[in-house]
């Protein structure tokens, strides 16, 4: 019932927002379209995770995962990028990281490994206009149904400091899937760069703060 009632406020709130011309009403309603997605990717995550058939789960867990993780962890271990690896189940629990993603988003390794992804990394409750929840779960599902990489567009997806406050973050994500020997997912794996300086330094992003600030 809830799933059905999050897709009917989707719908609404796309409805709405594609009759309305008021600059006021559009952003209200792109602010509540946004939550409603967000809601959305957050149940689907929990409940199935990346993946539309439980039978993969099933499958999975009879599956010996750290034989597949050793053939790539140490280089996983030693990059000096930032990776995390996921399982594609329900909560999209976090299977690692490596040092460089600890140090990106001030977290530990020994406090992620176990967790829901969109528990440990939320919006930031207080930018109305957060899409990084959906989104980054709408890619995963993409790498998961194509069995392929997907780079997704720089994301804005503000990360918590250990004081519990957000600061603002880009990032150049790319989603890959890691098979077994016979092409069944096993892992996803989630690389970012942060290009955060060379966002807030672009020209475009310069005006549309001046923008902003004419617009109140």
């Amino acid at each position: 019932m809830r799933r059905f009632i999050c897709e009917q406020n989707v719908s609404h709130f796309q409805d709405l927002l594609s009759k309305t011309t008021d600059a006021s009403a559009q952003r209200t309603l792109r602010s509540l379209l946004l939550s409603a997605e967000r809601e959305l990717a957050i149940l689907d995550s929990t409940q199935s995770g990346a993946e539309t058939s439980p039978l993969e789960t099933q499958r999975r867990k009879l599956f010996d995962a750290q034989a597949v993780r050793q053939q790539f962890q140490p280089e996983l271990d030693n990059s000096p990028h930032p990776y995390m690896l996921l399982d594609p189940g329900p909560g999209l629990r976090i299977v690692d990281i490596n040092e460089a993603y600890a140090q990106a988003t001030f977290t530990t390794r020994s406090d992620l490994a176990g967790k829901s992804l969109f528990e440990v990394f939320p919006d930031n409750p207080g930018d109305e206009f957060a899409d990084g929840v959906s989104n980054l779960f709408a890619s995963l599902r993409i790498v998961v149904q194509t069995g392929q990489a997907h780079a997704m567009a720089v994301q804005r997806y503000d990360i918590r400091t250990p004081e519990g406050n957000f600061i603002e973050r880009h990032w150049q994500p790319i989603n890959t899937p890691i098979h077994d020997i016979d092409k069944h997912l096993i892992f996803l794996l989630h690389h970012v760069e942060d290009v955060t300086q060379e966002v807030l330094s672009s020209p475009l992003n310069r005006r549309n703060e001046r923008d902003q600030q004419t617009s109140y």
